[in-house]
């Protein structure tokens, strides 16, 4: 009676993925909370990727996002792990610490008092 071997799994690793974790949500969502109910937003998507999570945020599903706020692992020591960028591509903020790069989209909740 002959044993045939067990078939190996691949030697490549699947493909890792960056995601926000619990923490980071939280402090996405809270703000994102208080823009819906500002009526200034009114969908997201999240995307991980290979390099990069985004989160976008729309204020109708079927168009371009307002903003895109991403963690970028690679840019850890460099310019910063997140940034948000506009509807053009601009960046408008860049950091280490995610409520300080935020802080960039809380400014457009506060308008004056007719």
């Amino acid at each position: 009676m002959s044993v045939i071997p067990p078939t190996p799994f691949p030697a490549e690793r699947p493909a890792e993925q960056v995601a926000f974790d619990r923490t980071e949500l939280g402090v996405i969502l809270t703000l994102y909370g208080r823009m819906v109910a500002a009526g200034e937003w009114r969908d997201y998507g999240i995307s991980c990727l290979r390099d990069a999570a985004i989160f976008s945020i729309f204020r109708r599903t079927a168009e371009h996002p307002l903003y895109r706020i991403e963690k970028r692992p690679r840019l850890r020591g460099r310019q910063g792990l997140y940034s948000v960028i506009g509807m053009d591509g601009q960046i408008l903020k860049r950091g280490h610490e995610l409520p300080t790069v935020l802080r960039v989209l809380e400014r457009k909740l506060i308008r004056p008092v007719d």
